[in-house]
């Protein structure tokens, strides 16, 4: 992996894009982050070894090799993918967890194949209700934990690909070779990397990953009885100019990205004076579904001073980024406008 990520552990490998980066509507596999439970295979797995293997709750469960998967119909979508910690470190109260700023996120163009052509084949049963996902990376701590994670069988059926290319190369090892589990507009805990294993169950799967961790609940608060964490909250980020930047009297290009998840982006709008006024940003780039909407805004800086720029998106349910973001044990989904600001010096 080329040292484009600023990394925060090593084993795992934790390692956020540095904001530079995230100033394309696609962001190269290179500096795409790192999020991981477990250790990444040294070595690619040989396609000739693996299978998927299909089971639980079907009719006629089913053992996939990689050939079988590439001779079944294409498809080809935007994701904006995100780590659920996203933001922690930007909350005013400390939260447990890998300090993430902004760059615990990324887009990237995906082929591969729908999972619904999968279980089609193996006949999902009628109190089919959840789907798990199983990797063959290896858990890093003495217990033992896979890495498990489950999501609704009408997710998975509507809206989750597997996929084996990423920006139009193989998936890259560190990002889930030869198979990973999509599920569009969600965070990246429900998209399993080293796909191995589905298994159809009625309830969702219940262990440590779906039942300790990725819940949002509050101190004191038994975690289980949390929120799942599923879709990603309306966000924008500032991408330009960056914190404490110098910047000269004039024109001043603010630019960022804002992204909802499985809803569209409705608006952007920014403000110079730290919220006092708001003014709309224009998009640009492409708009494709799942995947962020990239903005810009040109502000005339007639005056020398410290200015706080902040940004809020508004999606296409209405739904308007909160000012500040509802803290959590672990700092899951900050989508705070203030969070998100930036100060920059006009001289």
């Amino acid at each position: 992996m080329e040292k484009k990520l600023r990394v925060m552990s090593e084993r795992p490998m934790n390692a956020e894009t540095p904001t530079e980066h995230l100033r394309s509507w696609i962001t190269a596999n290179t500096a795409f982050f790192s999020r991981n439970q477990g250790a990444i295979p040294e070595d690619p797995i040989s396609l000739s070894e693996w299978r998927l293997v299909i089971e639980g709750l079907v009719e006629t469960p089913h053992s996939f090799d990689f050939d079988q998967i590439l001779r079944m119909p294409k498809a080809i979508v935007s994701n904006t993918l995100e780590c659920s910690g996203n933001g922690r470190s930007l909350l005013k109260e400390k939260a447990s967890g890998n300090p993430w700023t902004i760059g615990g996120v990324g887009n990237a163009v995906w082929g591969g194949v729908w999972l619904r052509d999968l279980l089609s084949r193996a006949v999902l049963k009628p109190n089919a209700g959840h789907v798990a996902c199983e990797g063959f990376d290896i858990p890093l701590g003495s217990k033992g934990v896979r890495f498990i994670r489950s999501i609704p069988v009408e997710k998975a059926m509507e809206s989750t690909l597997l996929a084996y290319e990423m920006n139009g190369e193989p998936l890259p090892v560190e990002h889930g070779y030869p198979l990973r589990a999509l599920a569009l507009g969600w965070t990246g805990a429900n998209c399993v990397k080293w796909l191995s294993k589905i298994t159809v169950l009625e309830k969702p799967y219940e262990g440590f990953f779906m039942d300790k961790v990725y819940r949002v609940f509050g101190k004191g608060e038994d975690p289980g009885s949390g929120r799942v964490v599923t879709g990603l909250p309306v966000k924008s980020i500032i991408t330009r100019p960056l914190m404490n930047e110098i910047l000269p009297v004039g024109q001043i290009a603010v630019s960022g990205a804002a992204y909802a998840g499985e809803v569209d982006i409705e608006k952007v709008e920014v403000s110079v004076d730290n919220g006092s006024t708001w003014t709309p940003a224009e998009f640009i780039g492409p708009f494709e579904p799942f995947a962020w909407r990239h903005w810009q805004y040109l502000w005339e800086a007639k005056e020398a001073g410290t200015y706080k720029i902040l940004s809020r998106a508004t999606d296409s349910e209405g739904r308007k980024q909160p000012m500040n973001a509802v803290w959590n044990v672990l700092g899951y989904g900050n989508n705070g406008v203030s969070e998100h600001g930036i100060t920059v010096q006009v001289s």
